[in-house]
C-alpha cells in the first residue's frame, strides 16, 4: 500500500467515524445529558429538573441508549427505599474534553 493509499485509507476512516460520533451525539438530549452527569452521579429525577423540556419518556429512552453505548452506568443502590442513580463511565469522562471543545466552537461560530 503506498503512502496516498493509507492517507485516504485513514480519511475514510475518521470520516465514518465522525459520522457515527455526531449521528449518537447529535441525537436531541444525548449531549445535554452527559453534560448535566459531568459533575458525578445523578438520579432519573435530578436529571429531569435539571434538564429544561425533556419529557420523562424521552429521558428515560436517552438513559437507556447511552447505557447501551457504554457512556453512562446505572448503579441500582438496595433499599429501602430502592435508589438507582447514572453516572459517566471512563469512556464519557473521555468524551467531556471533546463536548466541551464543540461548546467553546459554537459559542465563537454559531451566532
Amino acid at each position: 500500500m503506498t503512502a496516498v493509499d493509507e492517507q485516504h485509507e485513514t480519511c475514510v476512516r475518521r470520516d465514518a467515524a465522525l459520522s457515527r460520533a455526531f449521528e449518537f451525539l447529535g441525537r436531541r438530549w444525548n449531549a445535554a445529558v452527559l453534560g448535566k452527569l459531568r459533575d458525578g452521579p445523578a438520579g432519573f429525577r435530578d436529571l429531569s429538573r435539571s434538564i429544561d423540556g425533556i419529557s420523562d419518556s424521552v429521558l428515560s429512552n436517552r438513559l437507556s441508549s447511552l447505557v447501551t453505548a457504554g457512556l453512562i452506568v446505572r448503579a441500582v443502590e438496595e433499599g429501602p427505599p430502592v435508589s438507582v442513580s447514572y453516572g459517566l463511565t471512563p469512556a464519557g469522562r473521555a468524551l467531556m474534553p471533546a463536548l466541551d471543545e464543540i461548546a467553546d466552537w459554537a459559542d465563537a461560530h454559531i451566532p
